[in-house]
């Protein structure tokens, strides 16, 4: 046996989310059919993480063993021959029995894709904003999210875990053409933490809520303190880096 790592791209528009769920179709479904056939056998796929219906990703990744002996690189030709066209893998190579795709993470980046104007072609993949934005408001707000917090106000109310501290390493607004997007690097983020940690800055940003304001949000452990969660198709899972945080 052996552990293949695989680095994924996909297109949430159509999928319940990630994980396998008993009504509707999900990303992990696909990829484990596909897997399925290859071995003829089931064949479990872990993830870095799930991700909800809508929501996409540029990097996501996966990992599951098998004993087929063909070469690695055969994997990636292999899989995006028979996953739909909204799913791509992008690499695969074989890693140590060690590496979990989980539970290595290091570092997470998700991207938050937003727009001023509405455009057809990116109505599934960047969400419409149609008020004006204060941008260094918004980026006043952003610098007090980096560091370690606590951010039970940022997480849904029934979180699944009870520890809610992350560090948020990086976090910037970067205007890109047409779009901007939220960037945001840290070692991990609760369920609908991205979401909601936007959906507040871009309160701050039409003046619903001063920057200052998150500081507070953050102090109070308490969902009802933060704004609004922000729809789920701008969000991509972007990258998830395995190396050692210094």
């Amino acid at each position: 046996m052996k552990r293949i790592k695989l680095t994924v791209a996909y297109d949430g528009t159509n999928y319940a989310g990630y994980q396998v769920q008993p009504n509707g179709n999900t990303i992990q479904a696909e990829v484990e059919a596909v897997l399925a056939r290859m071995h003829s056998r089931a064949v479990k796929v872990v993830a870095s993480g799930r991700t909800d219906a809508r929501v996409h990703a540029r990097g996501q990744v996966l990992h599951f063993d098998t004993h087929l002996s063909m070469p690695v690189d055969r994997f990636v030709k292999a899989l995006n021959a028979m996953l739909p066209d909204d799913i791509l893998v992008q690499a695969a190579e074989e890693v140590d029995a060690s590496f979990h795709a989980r539970y290595g993470a290091k570092r997470k980046e998700y991207r938050y894709f937003f727009r001023g104007d509405a455009d057809p072609f990116r109505r599934h993949h960047a969400v419409t904003v149609t008020y004006t934005l204060d941008h260094e408001r918004m980026r006043h707000a952003l610098r007090l999210l980096v560091g370690t917090h606590d951010f039970t106000s940022f997480s849904v109310t029934k979180a699944e875990v009870e520890d809610r501290v992350r560090t948020i390493y990086e976090a910037e607004l970067v205007e890109a053409g047409d779009e901007m997007y939220f960037r945001f690097v840290g070692s991990g983020f609760l369920y609908n933490q991205v979401r909601i940690m936007v959906g507040t800055l871009l309160e701050v940003g039409r003046g619903k809520y001063e920057p200052a304001d998150v500081s507070r949000m953050l102090a109070s452990k308490d969902r009802r303190s933060a704004g609004i969660t922000a729809p789920p198709h701008g969000l991509y899972l972007w990258n998830v880096n395995y190396e050692k945080v210094d």
